[in-house]
């Protein structure tokens, strides 16, 4: 199984690259282009909507696979996330050309956490360092789908500079990969293996100065498939359910960050929903980072979060670890302070 995961990996890794200068040439000949603004860093009109490249490889890819695997509840589950996926592809293909009001986005996010719940992908349990997990119950339902909002919305807002965005998620795919091996669960080496393909060979042309925009297309689908790896099935990381969703979420330790920032930030503005230019990259960039530092700096943290994250499956220390995890996230979070504070003196 290992052998053909490996050679459809590599495929989808071939194809993204085929399909990038393809994709470059479709974007900006239907206008699904990301113009300079005063919100946005960018100095020249840039082709979105590069999810497409990776997306529809790795959407093959799962069809395939599952079709492979019929029979069994591994091959079902790929081909409804295949679904699932196109409808989250196409719904961010609509707004990168149309930008779409922040309204209607949750609509539709909330609808794909819903549908996710249904087809199986569903938060059953959460960590309790201290002892036994929690059984959600009849609470699954809702947690599941604000766990699906919250991990999209991370990825869209941190999808705010060159490379940003990708280079996390790839680590992230990177951390859920390991896991899944080391768990022997083929649901979560498969998913994250084809993502980690398609996002490693589209951070090429991402990085700074990048030819193509992820888009809410790529965003949406990388969120999407991200926080279905986290739910992969009723068995939840089938070896480890005591870690269920703390892998994910300190792998996600800066988006996450960055999603409850903006959110406290809104809120003592008036409107959750106003776009505002204070994310913790603006802010970076505000004090003269260059683009590339920036992404390396949050690539470096991201991999921090990342291996407190793999700890969590190698030791019984669940409270150790989670202490670990909530020091690291208060160090960054004084750090984004203290450059707010700075920057406003």
């Amino acid at each position: 199984m290992l052998y053909y995961i490996i050679i459809i990996s590599i495929l989808i890794h071939l194809a993204t690259h085929v399909l990038i200068p393809l994709n470059i040439r479709f974007s900006t000949r239907h206008g699904i282009v990301a113009l300079p603004t005063e919100r946005r860093i960018h100095k020249h009109a840039t082709p979105e909507g590069g999810g497409l490249s990776f997306a529809l490889p790795v959407i093959l890819a799962q069809l395939l696979w599952g079709w492979y695997l019929r029979g069994e509840d591994t091959g079902r589950m790929l081909i409804q996330l295949a679904i699932a996926g196109l409808i989250a592809l196409t719904l961010g293909l609509i707004d990168d050309k149309y930008e779409s009001r922040v309204r209607y986005k949750i609509f539709w996010q909330l609808g794909l956490g819903i549908l996710m719940y249904f087809v199986g992908y569903r938060v059953l349990y959460l960590t309790n360092p201290l002892g036994p997990d929690f059984i959600l119950g009849w609470m699954a339902f809702p947690v599941t789908v604000l766990w699906y909002v919250i991990v999209i919305n991370a990825i869209n807002l941190i999808d705010g500079m060159d490379g940003l965005a990708a280079g996390i998620s790839l680590i992230v795919s990177i951390v859920l990969l390991i896991v899944g091996i080391k768990e022997s669960n083929l649901m979560v080496i498969s998913l994250a293996a084809f993502l980690c393909s398609g996002v490693l060979a589209f951070l090429r042309y991402n990085f700074f100065p990048a030819r193509i925009f992820l888009g809410e297309t790529g965003a949406q689908f990388i969120a999407l498939n991200i926080a279905a790896i986290s739910t992969a099935g009723a068995e939840q990381f089938k070896g480890i359910t005591s870690m269920t969703l703390m892998i994910p979420l300190a792998a996600l330790g800066i988006p996450i960050l960055d999603v409850m920032l903006a959110i406290f930030r809104r809120i003592r503005v008036g409107s959750i929903f106003k776009a505002d230019k204070a994310h913790i990259h603006h802010t970076m960039l505000a004090f003269g980072l260059s683009q590339r530092t920036i992404s390396i700096i949050v690539y470096f943290i991201t991999v921090l979060f990342g291996l407190i994250a793999i700890g969590f499956s190698f030791t019984d220390k669940k409270v150790l670890f989670s202490l670990l995890l909530i020091l690291l996230a208060m160090v960054v979070v004084i750090a984004y302070l203290l450059m707010r504070w700075s920057q406003k003196k």
